[in-house]
């Protein structure tokens, strides 16, 4: 069980017979009556979003997820193909199960399947991936001290705001919770 007191973004939960991941949450105080939590809730197999407000001190089960390693090995279309680390075993996931990791993965990465009494709920990225920058306009000297950025397209298609010095067949460091360059490698 989880309480409003121990609520962390990225947790899920269940909550009416659906699984909902956390993420956002505020603690308010009422100047009348006992505080209330308002939650941000994803409905982890439909996508849906929405906003509830539940007591102080109200509980729920926290969700049993299985995680997995396995490891991505191609793209056909808008199907991803992936295989267990463990047992070999391949299988499919298509880019709406996927969400936004469809913007990092690129073939050999090894990623965590997420799944709930057998059934794939999606992937977990690691917290950062490396990318080759494979389209960028030139910078130009004298820009940089404005600290400015710049569009770069990467190798899955991701295009991320860089640094002016930063040019095509760079490898770059990108965030994969905020979408964000962290450095050139």
């Amino acid at each position: 069980m989880i309480s409003t007191g121990e609520l962390r973004k990225g947790v899920v939960i269940e909550l009416d017979g659906d699984l909902w991941q956390i993420l956002d949450y505020h603690h308010i105080k009422m100047g009348r009556g006992s505080a209330q939590v308002r939650i941000k809730l994803k409905n982890v197999k439909k996508g849906s979003i929405v906003e509830k407000s539940f007591q102080a001190g109200e509980k729920w089960p926290r969700a049993q997820l299985d995680r997995r390693p396995i490891q991505f090995m191609y793209r056909d279309g808008d199907d991803f193909h992936f295989m267990e680390m463990e047992s070999y075993e391949q299988f499919h996931l298509n880019a709406s199960q996927l969400d936004d990791a469809v913007n990092y993965m690129k073939d050999g990465m090894t990623l965590d399947r997420i799944s709930h009494e057998g059934e794939t709920l999606g992937v977990e990225l690691p917290i950062t991936v490396d990318l080759v920058v494979v389209e960028t306009d030139p910078g130009f000297a004298g820009d940089t001290a404005t600290g400015a950025r710049k569009p770069a397209t990467t190798e899955s298609g991701l295009i991320v705001a860089v640094p002016l010095f930063v040019t095509e067949g760079d490898t770059i460091r990108v965030d994969t919770r905020t979408g964000e360059y962290q450095t050139r490698l």
